[in-house]
């Protein structure tokens, strides 16, 4: 059997300093004797080239995928650049096509064009219907840093001002000591720490959320922890707008009623400073949280929301938030979609592609 060729294409979202695959993982796939890896180089990955060249990888220019060979499958995370030529690849991201967002025949179409073929890493799902890996846990922890820290910002700033641009850490530690020392010049200025809500609670991306809460020195009795058995009633609720800060961290798959809307924020003495939109739906005609219509970014992470009453509110709705600590979000996805990856060269019949395959054949059918 000929060896399966991985090309690990370099991100171009601004600022996405992630990886599809990460050195320690791309060597354990060379080991096995079934792969051949090619590296484009990248001006904002975490990881150093020479890591990769160190794991035996080959170097190869940032955009090669373009023109590698048809039977290379093309690695990478976050969507591709807008264009419009059609696309020959196998490609292994997170395409956001599968759920009518804005545009989404327009990202769709490139592949069955070019005899290409999509498989969506938000719908690699396992027997039971569980994705296989997910990025669920960091971008919790990196939204609810944010979130700290904007509502730390509202206390010591006019309401003219908003939270600064921001940039990928080194490491957890160093996001840590940020975001407490903020807290702790806020707290000095309110005398308490704030009120949070977490929506989503029990999955992965609100246990991340729920564990940065802690290791700033969020004590547990500020923090609410809904999920399910607590939203089942259907919103707007109250109790969001009682809260500092609302982190939503549900999994959207599904039509549900809004969490909150403007009518439910709009009075003079809401608490309800901040809000975390870390699921980003933004697109999504479901979005629970239908206050904005922008994702924000990390040079300009907040967004206002246009009430006219109360203080003034923002919300974080930036959609590649584990990329805050791009490496430890990186280790963590790729460890979990490693089995997976070794099961490339039986694609055509293992169940996870396949039926990610039978998916992207499905939505293709749908143009």
């Amino acid at each position: 059997m000929s060896k399966v060729t991985l090309h690990l294409r370099a991100e171009t979202k601004p600022l996405e300093a992630r990886a599809a695959l990460t050195p320690s993982t791309a060597k354990e796939l060379l080991d096995t004797g079934k792969f051949e890896i090619f590296v484009e180089k990248s001006g904002q990955s975490i990881f150093a080239i020479e890591e990769y060249e160190k794991a035996g990888t080959n170097i190869v220019p940032e955009g090669s995928w373009v023109d590698a060979p048809k039977e290379r499958i093309i690695l990478g995370l976050k969507e591709l650049p807008e264009e419009t030529f059609p696309l020959i690849h196998e490609h292994i991201q997170f395409a956001h096509c599968y759920k009518d967002q804005s545009g989404w025949k327009n990202v769709l179409k490139r592949f069955p064009e070019g005899n290409g073929i999509l498989y969506d890493l938000e719908f690699l799902e396992d027997d039971n219907g569980r994705r296989v890996a997910a990025f669920g846990f960091y971008a919790g922890f990196a939204g609810a840093a944010l979130g700290i820290q904007d509502w730390a910002f509202k206390q010591t700033h006019a309401d003219h001002e908003n939270l600064p641009g921001v940039s990928p850490y080194s490491n957890e530690h160093a996001l840590i000591a940020d975001v407490k020392k903020d807290l702790d010049v806020a707290v000095s200025k309110t005398g308490r720490k704030p009120k949070i809500l977490v929506i989503g609670a029990l999955g992965r991306c609100g246990s991340g959320a729920i564990d940065l809460l802690k290791k700033v020195g969020i004590p547990d009795e500020n923090i609410s922890k809904w999920d399910v058995n607590e939203t089942s009633i259907g919103g707007p609720f109250k109790e969001i707008a009682e809260s500092d800060i609302f982190i939503n961290c549900i999994y959207l798959s599904q039509p549900i009623p809004p969490f909150i809307d403007l009518n439910s924020l709009n009075f003079e003495d809401r608490t309800l400073r901040t809000i975390v939109d870390v699921s980003a739906d933004t697109t999504n005609p479901h979005n629970p949280i239908p206050v904005y219509t922008v994702a924000t970014v990390f040079s300009d992470p907040t967004v206002p929301v246009e009430t006219s009453k109360g203080p003034k509110l923002s919300v974080v709705s930036i959609d590649h938030l584990p990329s805050l600590l791009p490496r430890e979000a990186s280790e963590f996805f790729v460890r979990d979609l490693l089995p997976y990856l070794k099961q490339l060269p039986e694609r055509k019949t293992a169940p996870v592609w396949k039926r990610a395959k039978d998916l992207f054949d499905y939505h293709a059918a749908r143009l």
